[in-house]
């Protein structure tokens, strides 16, 4: 299970790579959501090594309501562009 936390910390690497390059602004908001994403499947897995079903919880929080910032946020700069 550790060798799976690792390569999922490793995973989480090429978003984090994409968002610092100088992109698109579209771009940046998908590795970003990308990040948000397996940021949440981390938790959930460390929750599982660990059984603690709190950190689970908010594991799923973010991964139900984390994204959902990042829709916002796109329609917002959409707005801007115009």
């Amino acid at each position: 299970m550790t060798v799976l936390l690792w390569g999922m910390v490793l995973a989480l690497l090429i978003p984090i790579a994409v968002a610092c390059r100088p992109s698109d602004v579209w771009h940046r908001l998908a590795a970003f959501a990308s990040v948000a994403t397996k940021v949440a499947l981390i938790i959930l897995v460390v929750s599982a090594v660990r059984g603690d079903p709190m950190l689970g919880l908010a594991g799923v929080i973010v991964l139900c309501a984390g994204n959902a910032g990042l829709l916002l946020l796109a329609n917002l700069l959409r707005g801007t562009e115009r």
